[in-house]
């Protein structure tokens, strides 16, 4: 504990006049908040330890500007939370402190904020922060996580399971007993992380005179973290401003609350000074939510032509210590037996999961959450069965798919399928691979000694998540997105929008949607987003929501702004709003395409000319609406990816020689945008094929919390990505998108594993753990020539 209040408590003077800053750009100059304080976290070095004491004399003495705060000192302002879900009553979750305060669970959890005058200041006053530990023991290893010896994470719970749950459908204990052919495997997908460019940041700026609190933070979800910081830190919501600009990269990892942000938040409120916080690379590998860690043994029956009759799955997912907050802390593992076995026609389905804690950080939202373990451990038994029945794996995967007039169905794990297009996507990439001469080319190498494989995997992506999922599990996620879309004076268009961007482009492709709408060119159309105190409500960037849900609110707005347009116009020139159109930035006739008054002309006139207009006219040049998804609880993209590579027998190395994409995100805005999201994924998939893994010792310590060890794929490893489109527009909506910022992440590793266990065939060897390094690949050779 802290000495005294004077040294944690006491506000302390600002030095020159209040000033908040608006705006998008990046907050890296310490002017725009004059007396700025930087905050430094003291993290444990253990996994499992108690807090016997916490000394802050030694880092007072040497930095005295400094001040320390424990999780004691924080817990008086901020309680503790738990991740709970209304409808899933038997989740075990305990309480957790955004700082600690009497015990760690993982290593790289925070026990104290240390603020000073700069960051070198705080950081070097943390560093001599005094922390008595008792060790204790430590749960680190994932599959020995439940077993009856095994060390509780939580002394009080007495177990390390969270959860469990089971879906069943039909009779699949029958289907696979009596299945011509049966295959299995187990398969391991280890802990990774999403390494944004950017790291988490934030400023927390609360002024003690109007009690309001506003926070400028590298966040995907800007209104739940201002529902969270009113909820936790007792300020009223209309009080409190999240202000989030271009982000660095998200990929799910900047979606949760951290404790580290709130604790930043709870600090400014105590001294009433603005602090900032950026978490370091290291920070970020040991603090940053971390993601897949499951393992999963799975059995698929096929008659004798290769029919697929039943498919079971049993799931083992990690939480880490605590079951991340705000967000349905299971959907890792439940996605993964979800969609596990989703594009293919069968009625007999079991699939079970287990979810359990261990002393490694809270795992949590990452690109495409659990779908791409779904995908990988489907199409490797469809493959493996394939090859069982004497079936070309391409062939295989046609004879199976949910035929299109069998649509609209729900799959036996539970996933709604309205219209899909897998026959197509499937041909169009056979034609893209030129998979004949692929598979003509490998027979020939082989013959040479040279192994090259060829995975072809499909997939389904869950995109733009409803209500339906969010709701009943009382997570304060808003499913709904809106936008403001105004006519200025200068004619140009303002388009005020909830969705975050976040480096996916999607505010050009709002832009281009309002320039379609009013007939302007897009870069007449200027797009704010970020502010929470600006932009309408809405769910920020994530489950690739932006386009569907927020372009569909953007379009909505741009009609009615449209209507309203041709309705001033109409009063203004005496002339029925039926016979005018909108281009060019007039209006125009519809009939002979004739210009009859700029825009620029109607904004003069409809903000500053009021006493020309008819009596009754009354201009409305903003229109605003909100649009939650209602037609279907997400929209579900599918599509086909194909690997070719090369295995060096002698040295496990993998080549990547080509890959190729072929994905139906319904009707596609910005063709170039999308294809470089889908490029953009595919490379992160290959990453968690290939590289990356946190990988952590039996004690609970990370091996590899730096670029020097933890391996992300580079430039010159990627295979030319060839990407190909089927387009089947969302029914019930106007635009007819959806997502796509997923879909490479989903389908690339299984590609990538497949084409690996097809390269690996001739030599008796595979291997089913995720990443493949070339030590598995040589032990996994090792063991099939024995």
């Amino acid at each position: 504990m802290a000495e005294s209040p004077e040294a944690v408590g006491r506000p302390l003077p600002r030095s020159g006049a209040r000033r908040l800053a608006f705006g998008r750009g990046k907050y890296t100059d310490d002017l725009r908040f004059p007396g700025l304080l930087h905050l430094a976290f003291v993290r444990s070095p253990h996994a499992h330890a108690r807090i016997v004491k916490i000394d802050p004399a030694p880092a007072l003495a040497a930095v005295p500007n400094a001040r320390v705060f424990t999780g004691a000192d924080i817990a008086r302002v901020c309680g503790p939370w738990r991740g709970k879900v209304d409808n899933l009553p038997t989740l075990v979750s305990p309480p957790q402190h955004v700082v600690a305060v009497d015990r760690v669970a993982w290593q790289g959890e925070p026990v104290a904020a240390v603020t000073a005058s700069s960051r070198a200041e705080a950081e070097d006053a943390a560093a001599e922060v005094v922390v008595g530990w008792e060790p204790l023991p430590v749960a680190a290893v994932r599959d020995r996580t439940l077993d009856a010896d095994a060390t509780p994470v939580h002394p009080d719970l007495g177990t390390n399971l969270s959860y469990a749950t089971a879906i069943r459908a039909g009779d699949p204990d029958a289907a696979l007993a009596e299945a011509a052919h049966t295959v299995e495997g187990r398969f391991s997908f280890a802990r990774h992380t999403g390494v944004p460019l950017e790291p988490r940041a934030v400023i927390a700026d609360y002024d003690p005179g109007e009690g309001t609190l506003t926070v400028h933070g590298s966040h995907q979800a800007p209104w739940h973290q201002q529902d969270t910081l009113s909820r936790h830190l007792g300020i009223p919501e209309h009080l409190v401003r999240v202000v989030t600009p271009d982000i660095g990269g998200g990929f799910g990892i900047k979606l949760h609350i951290y404790g580290e942000e709130i604790a930043v938040s709870a600090v400014a409120r105590i001294l009433g000074r603005p602090v900032k916080y950026v978490a370091d690379r290291m920070e970020s590998f040991v603090s940053d939510v971390q993601a897949r860690d499951q393992s999963v043994n799975a059995c698929m029956g096929v008659d004798g032509s290769g029919g697929i009759r039943g498919l079971s799955v049993d799931a083992l997912s990690s939480f880490g210590a605590y079951a991340a907050y705000g967000r349905p802390p299971i959907n890792e593992g439940m996605m993964t037996i979800m969609m596990t076995g989703g594009p293919y026609a069968n009625e007999h389905y079991e699939g079970r999961l287990r979810v359990a804690f261990q002393n490694k950080p809270p795992s949590g939202m990452y690109r495409a959450v659990g779908q791409p373990i779904a995908c990988a451990v489907t199409e490797q038994l469809v493959d493996w069965a394939a090859h069982a029945a004497g079936v070309d794996p391409v062939e295989m995967r046609r004879r199976n798919y949910w035929s299109d007039d069998a649509c609209p169905l729900r799959t036996p794990g539970g996933i709604g399928i309205g219209r899909l297009s897998l026959g197509r996507c499937l041909d169009r990439l056979v034609a893209m691979m030129d998979y004949g001469a692929l598979r003509a080319e490998q027979a020939a190498l082989r013959r040479s000694g040279v192994h090259r494989g060829i995975g072809v995997a499909t997939f389904l992506e869950m995109t733009s998540i409803g209500p339906e999922r969010y709701g009943p599990a009382g997570a304060r996620v808003s499913t709904q997105d809106g936008a403001t879309v105004r006519l200025e004076p200068s004619g140009g268009v303002r388009c005020v929008t909830s969705v975050i961007e976040i480096g996916q482009g999607t505010h050009a492709t709002l832009a281009q949607i309002v320039a379609d709408c009013l007939g302007v060119a897009p870069q007449d159309v200027a797009v704010v987003g970020g502010d929470t105190s600006l932009t309408p409500y809405g769910g920020g960037a994530w489950a690739s929501r932006g386009l569907t849900i927020g372009g569909e609110a953007v379009w909505r707005a741009a009609q009615g702004l449209r209507r309203n347009v041709l309705e001033l116009a109409g009063s203004i020139l005496q002339v029925d709003p039926a016979h005018l159109d909108l281009a060019g930035g007039a209006v125009c006739d519809r009939a002979t395409g004739e210009a009859r008054i700029t825009l620029a002309e109607i904004g003069r006139i409809g903000h500053f000319r009021h006493d020309t207009l008819p009596p009754g006219v009354q201009p409305e040049l903003a229109v605003t609406r909100h649009y939650v998804p209602d037609a279907v609880p997400f929209a579900l993209a599918n599509g086909v990816q194909g690997s070719s590579l090369e295995v060096d027998a002698e040295t496990g190395e993998v080549r990547l020689l080509d890959h190729w994409v072929v994905e139906d995100c319904g009707r596609i805005v910005n063709p170039l945008l999308v294809e470089e999201q889908i490029r953009g994924g595919v490379v992160q998939g290959i990453g968690g094929a290939l590289f990356e893994e946190c990988r952590y010792d039996g004690e609970g310590q990370m091996l590899n919390a730096s670029f020097a060890d933890y391996l992300v794929p580079m430039a010159a490893e990627m295979p030319d990505i060839h990407v190909g489109h089927v387009e089947t527009p969302l029914e019930g909506t106007a635009l007819g998108t959806k997502g796509a910022g997923e879909a490479g992440t989903v389908g690339a590793p299984a590609a990538v594993l497949l084409a690996v266990n097809d390269a690996l065939r001739p030599l008796g060897a595979q291997v089913s753990s995720l990443p493949i390094t070339p030590e598995s690949i040589l032990r996994a050779i090792a063991a099939g020539g024995a």
